[in-house]
This record gives structure tokens, sequence and C-alpha cells, in this order.
């Protein structure tokens, strides 16, 4: 756990730093980077979203984690924990919320995350994930300076994330296969696309509804692996 523990640190030292510089931004600057951020968002998704050739797949996990995540009713959980927020400190409730979805899904979609928690869980070596926790928490400070204090939470989907891939290491080393770690990442690819879309104002898309989508590709092997 030790390399998910420095990664969740990194992210929450990050956007300290973050929270403290974007306080002193003027408005136009933090409109300019906010664009310039949502633009790199989307390439960021359309490059992960083309790692998985099955298209069809990618297609079917989208479809039944954004039902799953409407009858959960995510979004909703989130805007009511950015009111908690709102409530005790001057919070925006919509940046709250986009900081959240935005920082956890780029820090847990994709092969660093994955693949280091396993070496972490299996081997013992932290290398990779010391390495993500240099970028990530530079990320953080760029998140957190533009989208305020809610990205610091996604320490907490990281550590959850990467901390259940590291202690489950043994079981599912078998299901962790390239190809399932490929769809999870396009799965998660085009849910960043998304939030690009929405950063942009181009399209309202309840992301956070959308999801319980990246599990479904784990999901759906396990399944397939019983029979």
């Amino acid at each position: 756990m030790l390399g998910t523990i420095v990664n969740s640190l990194a992210i929450i030292i990050g956007a300290g730093i973050g929270y403290f510089l974007g306080s002193g931004l003027k408005e136009r600057y933090s409109l300019t980077i906010m664009n310039a951020i949502s633009l790199a968002v989307i390439l960021i998704g359309l490059k992960s979203a083309f790692n998985s050739d099955d298209m069809l797949l990618v297609t079917i996990c989208l479809v039944a984690g954004s039902f799953v995540g409407e009858m959960l009713n995510i979004e909703q959980r989130l805007e009511k924990l950015a009111n908690l927020f709102e409530k005790r400190q001057q919070v925006n409730q919509k940046s709250f919320t986009q900081g959240f979805v935005t920082a956890s899904l780029v820090y847990c979609v994709g092969a660093m995350a994955i693949v280091g928690a396993l070496e972490s869980g299996l081997t013992g070596n932290h290398q990779t994930l010391f390495a993500k926790s240099i970028l990530d928490g530079i990320t953080a400070i760029v998140f957190t300076a533009t989208f305020g204090i809610g990205v610091i939470f996604s320490a907490a989907s990281v550590f959850l994330y990467q901390g259940a891939i590291t202690i489950g290491a043994g079981y599912l080393k078998g299901i962790m296969t390239p190809e399932v770690i490929s769809q999870v990442t396009a799965v998660g690819g085009l849910l960043i696309m998304a939030i690009g879309l929405n950063l942009l104002k181009i399209q309202s898309i309840k992301v956070g509804n959308m999801l319980p989508a990246i599990f479904m590709p784990f999901v759906y092997n396990f399944v397939i692996s019983l029979f």
C-alpha cells in the first residue's frame, strides 16, 4: 500500500498548493486557463479512448454503467457532498463536482494506475506509483488552481481504487489482462472527453452518473472467466 499512500499524499499536497495559487488568479486568467485545461482534458480522453479495438464492448460497458449510475444517482450525491462544504466556506457546487470527477478520472484511469497497483501488491515494487505520484501532484496543482478544493477529494478515490487493486492483486491478476486494462482505459477516456465537453459548455453530460462504466470491463471479464 506504500505506493498508493504516497500517491494520495502527493495529490493532497499538490491540491493544497494549487488552492492557494488559484485564489490569487484574476478572473480573465482563470477563464483562459480553464479553456486550455478543457482542451487538454479532451485530448487525454481521446488518446485513452483509442486504447481498445473492441468498440462494441466499450459501448455496452458505457450503457450498462450509465444505467447503474442513474439508479444510484451518483451526480446528485456528489452535489450533496458539495453542499456540505458550501455551507462551511465559499465553494461553488458545480466547480466542486467538476474538480472531483475530473481529477478522479484522470488519476484512476489508465495503465499506470492499474499496473502500478498490481506491481505494488504482487512484488512490492512501488516505482511505477512513485513516478505517477509526481505526475499527479503536479497535475493537482493546476487542477485545484482552476476547479477549487473539490480536487483534493480525488485523493480518496485514488486511495480506494488503487488500494483495492493492490490488496486484491493476487486474485485480480488473472482477470487484469492487457485487454481488460485497455477496455477500462478506453471507457475512462470517453468519460474524460465528456468532461472536456462539459467544461467548454458544448454539452451537459452527467458524467458522475456514468462512473460505474469504468468497472464494467472488470465485471464482464470476471463473469466470462467463470464459464
